[in-house]
């Protein structure tokens, strides 16, 4: 009987996998320490602990990947769409840190994501960002009673 060849991991994944796994022991630690509870709707802690359940399942899904044997040739990383992928993050951030909001920032986040994937049209990608933005707002604040960070758009609704 011949031995089977040690498959050495795919290290990307593997790394993808343990900061997921990292992620998820956070955001579920995080929901076991807090104290408020929603009178009606999904409660914040409740959601935090089925986020907490999606990074374990996506760490799960990439530790998988990792060990699985494949004779796909890895493609070299496009830097410059990280890099425009790592200023949406920012402006997120920055939006919500400076008093901008959540609409503010995640129209900023799909515009400029958007861009890094090659998207050409950055108004009417920023339109569409806004109205994203807006919807989801609506939806955690109005239907799920879970309060996202506020600046002067929010405050219209």
């Amino acid at each position: 009987m011949t031995p089977r060849p040690i498959h050495t991991p795919n290290r990307p994944p593997a790394v993808i996998a343990i900061v997921l796994f990292a992620i998820a022991v956070i955001t579920y630690w995080d929901a076991s320490q807090m104290t408020t509870r929603a009178a009606y709707g999904m409660s914040a802690s409740a959601a935090s602990y089925f986020v907490a359940l999606l990074f374990a399942v996506l760490a799960v899904g990439h530790l998988v990947s990792a060990f699985k044997p494949s004779n796909v040739e890895v493609e070299v990383a496009d830097w410059k769409a990280v890099g425009w992928i790592g200023l949406a993050l920012c402006g997120l951030i920055g939006s919500i840190w400076l008093g901008g909001g959540f609409i503010l920032g995640s129209t900023l986040l799909f515009a400029l994501t958007a861009h890094a994937f090659g998207r050409r049209a950055f108004l009417v990608d920023l339109c569409l960002g806004a109205a994203i933005g807006v919807f989801v707002f609506l939806l955690f604040n109005k239907l799920l009673t879970l309060a996202l960070p506020q600046g002067p758009l929010e405050k219209l609704f």
